[in-house]
Formats: structure tokens, sequence, C-alpha cells
């Protein structure tokens, strides 16, 4: 097997429920779309021809066909449970939080929930107010339900793999525009464990902790700072619960700066969560790294493409951030660096 195999974000995940559905007759696939010709960005494509009955489309019931799925998962099955967009899990939000996350405390351990939930998150095509929202700090909070944001097509499948065979209710978040990402991902079955941080790239001036698509325009900023003379390790948190802050405490207390870059809104949001568990680690010791948090504006997302891209960080606004907050001296615009999967993104359907 070469190990330059690459395949797309959409590629891996779709490898991932393959595999999985062959090796388990109890894995099945339901949700708005999963048999449509062109499979939710490919990851479903075919996954109705090759597996009948196992692949099927729902109504638009969220709510109760999330129960439909909660009862799959506690008497042995094993759903995954697509959503074209995370907004659309809002309304399932009950189900998810007060049964699925709690049943295997309110039965002592007798009751298990394997199920994976994939939410769509992120910008471009003009989601806008209602079709953009990331949403899931709402989830981190609860006990009982893990979160993952994987950046990488390698952990887009690692990470599949191990939510499916996980016994207790995993949300998955999927950036939209990742789908186009390519990377290297094995041929064979593999799982990425929870609760692991990748470092993307490695540096000494800065810690620049990113999540979800983020981590991709950090990757970027990096760059801009790099011709500016400051290095910059940018770390992907990878999981959200649970959180490796074993790694990103070790990065900041090397470099002395931290910039959490989140896909949501920074009040109550991940990127505080990573700083607050940062600050609580270091102790005594926190005085001596300096940190910053960025997200979304504190407004409701705009649809017209000119208001949006000012609404998210990018590149130039990351990097902008950073070399304040090292102390680079000075104003410092970076130049503009163009997205290629905002040009490839045509729209789910």
């Amino acid at each position: 097997m070469s190990a330059e195999r690459r395949l797309t974000y959409s590629q891996a995940i779709h490898e991932a429920l393959a595999q999985e559905m062959a090796r388990d007759p109890a894995v099945f696939v339901m949700g708005q779309g999963v048999d449509d010709f062109k499979g939710c960005y490919g990851t479903t494509r075919d996954l109705a021809r090759d597996f009948p009955g196992r692949c099927f489309d729902t109504p638009l019931s969220e709510e109760g066909m999330t129960g439909v799925a909660i009862g799959a998962a506690m008497v042995g099955m094993r759903p995954v449970h697509t959503h074209i967009r995370m907004d659309f899990v809002l309304l399932a939000v009950n189900q998810l939080l007060n049964i699925a996350a709690k049943a295997r405390y309110m039965y002592g351990g007798a009751v298990s929930v394997p199920l994976v939930v994939r939410g769509v998150i992120g910008r471009s095509w003009g989601q806008g107010a209602q079709h953009s929202q990331a949403c899931y700090p709402i989830f981190m909070h609860t006990p009982g339900i893990k979160v993952v944001a994987p950046t990488t097509p390698y952990d887009a499948k690692g990470l599949m793999i191990q939510a499916i065979r996980d016994d207790d209710p995993v949300l998955f978040v999927e950036h939209r525009m990742l789908h186009f990402q390519r990377g290297h991902v094995p041929e064979e079955s593999f799982a990425v464990p929870f609760g692991r941080a990748r470092v993307l790239a490695e540096g000494h001036h800065l810690t620049l902790v990113a999540i979800s698509h983020m981590a991709v325009e950090a990757m970027r900023a990096a760059a801009l700072l790099a011709a500016q003379g400051i290095s910059a390790e940018v770390i992907d948190p990878v999981t959200l619960a649970p959180l490796d802050l074993d790694t990103i405490v070790a990065s900041a207390r090397r470099t002395g700066h931290l910039l959490v870059v989140d896909h949501d809104w920074t009040f109550a949001g991940a990127a505080a969560e990573v700083i607050a568990g940062v600050v609580e680690r270091l102790g005594a010791e926190a005085g001596a790294v300096r940190m910053q948090r960025m997200g979304l504006a504190p407004v409701t997302c705009p649809t017209a493409p000119n208001l949006e891209r000012l609404f998210y960080p990018n590149p130039q606004s990351i990097a902008a951030a950073a070399f304040s907050l090292v102390g680079g001296g000075g104003s410092w615009t970076p130049e503009w660096m163009d997205a290629p999967e905002i040009v490839e993104f045509k729209g789910p359907f």
C-alpha cells in the first residue's frame, strides 16, 4: 500500500462508513438525503445500493427520528444519524441530552446508546442565520456525550470508526468546506482514539489552537506569520469532549503565547473552555502566558458574502491578532489569502 494514498475528507468518511457497515451488520445510516445520488457531499454515496435497507432517507422530523435512532441503539444496533446542517440537531436536543446522554447513568450501566450524530457546520453558499451555526458547546457542556470535530481526512476516517464502535453517543462535527480537503488516509480500517489533540505545525513563538475548519485557516495564518519571523505552533484539538488539555498546556507553557480560534461565538464557547482549562492547569504559571480567544462576531450570521467574510475569522485576522499578541510592534496588515475550498463548494445538492 502506498504511503501517499490521498483521499478527500468526504471520501474518508464514506470509506469509514462502508468498512464499518461491511464489518458489523448492526451499523446503519439514516438521515435526510443520505440515499440521494450525491450522498451528503459524497459521504453516503451508493451506501443504499451496497447495503440494502441499511441506508435510508428520513422525514423532516428530527426529534422523532432521533428517538428511533436512540431506541435502535438501546437494543443493540449502531445507527449513524446524519444531519445536513447542525442547526437541525437543535430540534433533537432533548432526545440527545436528556435521554441518550443520560441513559447509561440512569439505568446503572445496564443500557448503552451507541449512536453517532453527524452535524454539518459552517459558512459559504449563503447559509445565513439559521443554517450555519456550530452549536457544539451546547453538547460539550453535558456529560455522557462525546464531541469530535476532526479537520484532516485521516482523523475523519479514524474518528468515525472510533465513534461507531463506541458504546456512548458521539456528536461528529463536520465543516462543510472540509469535505474538499485532501490528505493521507490508509486503506485499512483504523480507529483514532478520543482525547488526543494533533500538532499540525511546530513552532516556538506562539501556540495557535484552532477548531474544525479554523485549523485550516490557522495553518494559512501561520504561513503569513512565518514571513514576519514569527513561528506558530498549530494545534487541532480534534476532540472537544474529551479535550486534550495536556498537549495544549505543554505548548502554551513553552511558547508563552496562546491564541484559541473557534468556529462559534466566544461567550461561553469552546475557546473559553480551552483557556479556562489552561489557566487552571498552569496555576501560578498562568501569568507568564499571554492568552486570547477569537471566534464569531457577537451578532447573528449574515447571508451576504461580503458581510459573511467579515463575520468569520480568516487567515488575515488570525495572523494580525497573533502578531499583536506576541508583541510584534507597529501595525501590520497581512496580505489576503484566498481559500480554494470556497470556490469548490457549490452547495449540498
